[in-house]
């Protein structure tokens, strides 16, 4: 009989793309949300609650687009930096860094003999790769890709303020904040409960952690709207 290999399908192999999804619709439900109930609680009309929330939008997806990519970038060139340097060292002092490599195997539990057998092997095979994964901690899974975060991030942005814009749209010019509110908090847990289940994760602390910033966003420009009853 031919042996049928497991094949496992790990939620790590997302984390470049999810955490950048996840921040980006959150980013936009909350931040467009609460523009758009603390412009309403300062008693304005319906059309420029429309056009702060769609400005808001726009402006959002840009500024997520260009953080992420960013941010990212410092952390790819760091990356770079440190994969240079290794291979230089690699070229300059091979057995020195094959020693460094053996003690890493060593202290994850191997015996020495081991140890230095699969230290010589993995750099037989690709010196770089071994202490890229093994010393630096740098993987094809959690490499910086900054085009892949800031499309990402954008994308999501849009996706998830376009919620709360229509929201005010559709909804009734009397009550339009509490409408908005409540339909962005059940955003919010679909988000929590989406992003924990693409994460492979339980979804109760993530749902209720993506809610209890939203409310607590909402609620601060509701009052400050209220408050000087001018559009924030």
């Amino acid at each position: 009989m031919r042996r049928r290999l497991h094949v496992e399908r790990h939620a790590v192999s997302r984390i470049g793309w999810l955490r950048a999804a996840v921040l980006g619709a959150n980013d936009g439900i909350i931040s467009t949300a609460s523009l758009i109930v603390g412009v309403a609680a300062s008693n304005a009309d319906r059309g420029a609650i429309l056009i702060a929330g769609g400005a808001g939008l726009i402006a959002g997806a840009l500024s997520m687009a260009a953080g992420e990519y960013v941010s990212v970038s410092s952390q790819a060139d760091a990356e770079n930096a440190d994969l240079a340097r290794e291979k230089s060292e690699l070229a300059e002092m091979p057995e020195i860094e094959r020693q460094e490599l053996t003690q890493i195997y060593v202290d994850r539990g191997l015996d020495e003999d081991l140890a230095r057998k699969v230290a010589e092997q993995l750099t037989a095979k690709d010196a770089l790769k071994a202490h890229a994964r093994d010393e630096l901690g740098i993987s094809e899974f959690t490499e910086a890709k900054p085009v892949q975060a800031a499309v990402t991030s954008a994308i999501t942005f849009s996706a998830g303020a376009a919620l709360p814009l229509a929201t005010a749209w559709l909804a009734p010019a009397h009550g339009l904040e509490l409408w908005v509110s409540g339909a962005s908090l059940l955003f919010l847990v679909l988000l929590g409960y989406l992003g924990a289940s693409a994460g492979k994760a339980k979804p109760l602390v993530p749902v209720i952690r993506v809610v209890f910033w939203g409310a607590l966003a909402m609620a601060v420009t509701a009052g400050i709207g209220r408050l000087f009853g001018a559009v924030v």
